[in-house]
């Protein structure tokens, strides 16, 4: 990962962090602009899929009665087939809720002026410094209720696999992996935090890949011109 940094972390419940969600300690000269987690609900939704596999278990049960009902069987069969197949589906749905509680527990997302950090990782702990400099694009998909994702495009030829990255990866991504900042509050001024970091980050430097960030669904973020323009935030 040229111009990345992964930290490591193995030990519990992250007792060698200098600072919540950071590996070290910020330096004087950097400043702490936001820090966030996903929210697990949500998390839960919309990355592990729990209301979609509820919906896909409820249609295999409705089946499973009708297929006892059909073989001439009576409506208390249907009933004890269906019990007899709910305790591995509950089993199923918790378990998946269950690790989208753990990954938003352990998940902090950092922004500062220089940077954005994300620790993620159940059992193992990853910490990613992606500097603002090498973020080449983002984007922002809201929900109604104000909560969204935030993927970022890294500058070639930087690249964090998909593996050490889900489930904050954005989907359908597997060729250039997109960090994600996902499922947090507050989305849309997260990401105008996010855009004047990058342009404040930038002031100094030459303009060769100005970034944007848009309200999207799930389609690449435009990009600004090569004016040297900052990145706005776009809606649709």
């Amino acid at each position: 990962m040229s111009g990345l940094r992964a930290v490591r972390h193995d030990g519990h419940e992250h007792e060698f962090e200098a600072a919540p969600g950071l590996p070290e300690r910020l330096p004087s000269d950097e400043t702490l602009l936001w820090q966030g987690g996903p929210d697990w609900k949500h998390l839960a939704r919309e990355r592990f899929h729990v209301r979609a596999l509820a919906l896909y278990f409820a249609v295999i049960l409705a089946l499973r009665a009708g297929f006892v009902i059909a073989d001439g069987g009576s409506a208390g069969d249907a009933a004890s087939a269906v019990i007899m197949l709910l305790p591995l589906v509950l089993a199923a749905l918790g378990m998946m809720t269950l690790l989208a509680w753990l990954s938003a527990r352990t998940t902090v997302y950092t922004i500062t002026d220089r940077r954005v950090v994300m620790r993620v990782g159940i059992v193992l702990s990853l910490t990613f410094n992606l500097p603002l400099r090498r973020i080449e694009s983002a984007g922002l998909k809201l929900t109604r209720d104000g909560h969204g994702n935030i993927p970022l495009l890294l500058a070639a030829p930087d690249r964090i696999a998909l593996l050490h990255l889900w489930p904050h990866a954005r989907p359908w991504r597997a060729a250039r992996p997109e960090p994600m900042l996902c499922c947090i509050a507050d989305a849309a001024r997260v990401a105008g935090l996010l855009t004047e970091a990058w342009q404040a980050a930038r002031s100094d430097a030459p303009q060769t890949t100005p970034a944007a960030i848009a309200q999207q669904a799930d389609t690449p973020a435009p990009r600004a011109r090569r004016t040297g323009r900052a990145p706005q935030l776009v809606t649709h």
